[in-house]
């Protein structure tokens, strides 16, 4: 018997490299996060990491399997199939070695397994070599020698195994790896029951890091690349409504009348707060800036030129934003739109053309609009959207004069600034009101800035020191360009909005760690008074309050509030990876996956978040949130979300 499975001898070898790296960095990760874990979530992770690896081990062995089998009816070609096997086998240990090693540093970061970002950011090879060159330099070069070095160990471990075999009959070895082949998509598929195998499945817990422990990193990569192919239905993952009821429960929620376009359900005019002749517009969308780090709202301190525009303007103390990622900032600010688990609008097809946007409203009612960032404007798809949703210049990199400092993404935030000036300078004598969107990107990982333009104190947490430097510099470039701004004759006629995308990081083990959305805002120059606003808002309620601010009283498809105004309710709304977050006069739903709902009481205050039991307003809670989640989908998918065609 043993020498009729010596066929199989290779694939031994190949299987106990991949489930040895798949254990150890599993139970590795759970040393590592231990504190993350309560009783029996270890045992959890384990049992439920066995069915995941087995099922992965499975899809990458089948294809071996078939070499196998090619070597067997292909005699002659023996070495040909024997050498494809071996480098196929080390190349996929060698690349599971590789994003298993990674791991680490992307929970560090994103708080979760790698997943979607993780190959999203590979559509634009020139900015990550140049972060990971600049600011990742031993990593990336521990990670090409581990690399190496696994390739050469895994060939010739793997490799060896042919040398061993023993000769047997064709037949013999034909039912065996045909056997082994069923059993490679028997575990694959890893179930007998009617859907196969996913991370619902396995899932255990409230904490979205520890539900990622239980998958490996290369199959939780591979699942996201598979939803990024068929992009997220909400109803699958949360439930089911009526389409009226959805849209009726939405309409009803945005406090808005006047319903008039059944075509565009959610269109509607807002009363402005002003009547006055039109300001001009700017946005100034700071990258990965928490509250966490402004001093006026609780934070370490680094941001005194922040702190000092909340004193001079109106300055939001609760305000949160609607997801992780830049682009789901620009998809809050510019347009308003309800996050969702799909990609943000900014990224998908539907959306490129004839979806609302600040940008297309103002361009109609005279605007002249432009977007000023200081990298490669081509990056997540900003130019293809923008030019497409009724910004009529770009501005990138490509055309920032004569600039001082270039780093990994881009020119540095005092180089994008003086850019804006002139650009603000010129649209200004142009006679004509203008929007203009500016996006920084200097805080920004591997956090590249010019030196000695700030320092932070001696004893400064020596592990986030780099970070908070950059934080500290981007307000020093901040605060240098209001005070130009100021001198300048555009900033009379200019409201600005200073805004963060979202946190640096999300951190927490609920379901959505709210606190970790709590972002800075403060509008400047408007006929508001400057106060300090204790409301809870959203991210998605400013461009319903700009347009306010500047006396645009067009009929959007927006159902933010206009935070000009006083209304019955707080709510934020927030999307952390497949976790909706709909909050409201301090209580919580959070709905998951699988149809799970969790319920929550939340004080912006102190940030606490605990769980409670569904209530019957709860539960009345729960079928709001599910409304609106499921309206973005409806309104992308049926192309709800827009004004009416232009004559």
């Amino acid at each position: 018997m043993t020498a009729k499975l010596s066929v199989l001898k290779p694939l031994f070898r190949f299987t106990l490299l991949l489930m040895t790296v798949f254990m150890l960095s599993r139970i590795g990760l759970l040393l590592w996060q231990q504190q993350r874990l309560v009783d029996g979530d270890s045992i959890a992770v384990l049992i439920g990491g066995l069915r995941i690896d087995l099922s992965s081990l499975g899809y990458l062995s089948a294809l071996a399997v078939l070499m196998l089998l090619a070597n067997v009816f292909l005699r002659s070609k023996t070495a040909l199939f024997q050498h494809a096997f071996t480098l196929y086998s080390s190349l996929v240990v060698t690349l599971i070695v590789v994003v298993e090693a990674s791991t680490p540093a992307f929970i560090n970061q994103y708080d979760v397994r790698p997943n979607r970002l993780f190959v999203e950011y590979l559509d634009y090879p020139q900015e990550v070599f140049s972060m990971l060159l600049n600011g990742h330099q031993l990593a990336m070069i521990s990670t090409l020698i581990i690399a190496t070095l696994s390739c050469v160990f895994a060939y010739r471990f793997i490799n060896v195994a042919f040398s061993k075999q023993q000769n047997t009959k064709k037949a013999s070895q034909v039912v065996i790896l045909v056997t082994t082949l069923i059993i490679c998509l028997i575990s694959a598929r890893g179930t007998v029951s009617h859907r196969p195998l996913n991370p619902a499945l396995v899932y255990f817990s409230g904490d979205s890091l520890v539900n990622s422990l239980v998958l490996n990193s290369p199959y939780s990569v591979a699942f996201a690349l598979k939803n990024m192919g068929n992009e997220k239905n909400a109803s699958s993952l949360y439930g089911t409504m009526p389409r009226s009821d959805i849209i009726d429960t939405v309409k009803k929620a945005s406090y808005r009348s006047q319903f008039t376009i059944e075509a565009i359900p959610t269109l509607a005019a807002n009363t402005a707060f002003t009547h006055k002749s039109k300001k001009n517009l700017v946005i100034i969308l700071e990258e990965s800036l928490g509250a966490r780090f402004v001093g006026e709202l609780g934070g370490i301190g680094v941001t005194p030129h922040l702190d000092k525009l909340y004193k001079e303007g109106w300055g939001f103390n609760n305000l949160y934003a609607t997801g992780t990622r830049s682009v789901r900032g620009i998809e809050a600010v510019t347009t308003g739109f309800i996050p969702s688990p799909s990609r943000s609008v900014v990224k998908l097809s539907k959306s490129q053309h004839n979806f609302f946007s600040l940008a297309d409203v103002l361009a109609r009612t005279g605007y002249t609009t432009q977007f000023i960032y200081g990298g490669e404007s081509h990056f997540d798809n900003m130019k293809s959207f923008f030019l497409g949703n009724g910004f009529c210049d770009i501005v990138d990199i490509n055309d920032i004069q004569s600039p001082e400092f270039i780093s990994s993404w881009g020119v540095s935030d005092e180089d994008l600034f003086n850019q804006a000036d002139k650009e603000l300078n010129e649209l200004n004598k142009a006679g004509k009101p203008f929007f203009s969107l500016v996006f920084t990107s200097s805080n920004h990982d591997p956090f590249d800035i010019p030196e000695g333009k700030v320092t932070l104190p001696e004893g400064h947490d020596p592990q986030n020191y780099k970070r908070d430097l950059a934080i500290k510099y981007a307000d020093y470039a901040l605060g240098k360009f209001i005070a130009k701004a100021k001198t300048q004759d555009y900033w009379q006629d200019t409201v600005f909005l200073v805004v963060a995308d979202h946190d640096v990081r999300v951190f927490g083990s609920e379901p959505v760690p709210l606190k970790s959305f709590h972002i800075p805002a403060v509008i400047l120059n408007s006929d508001m008074k400057a106060k300090r606003d204790t409301r809870l808002v959203s991210q998605m309620d400013l461009p319903v309050t700009l347009l306010s601010l500047l006396g645009v009283e067009q009929a959007t498809p927006m159902i933010g509030y206009d935070l000009t105004k006083q209304y019955p309710v707080e709510r934020a709304m927030m999307q952390y990876y497949d976790n909706f977050a709909y909050v409201e006069n301090g209580e919580a739903v959070i709905l998951m996956p699988n149809q799970k709902v969790s319920y929550w009481r939340y004080d912006p205050a102190s940030k606490t978040q605990v769980a409670i039991d569904n209530a019957d307003s709860s539960v009345e809670l729960a079928k709001k949130a599910l409304a609106h989640v499921l309206f973005s989908n409806l309104a992308y998918t049926e192309q709800l979300y827009r004004l009416p065609n232009k004559p």
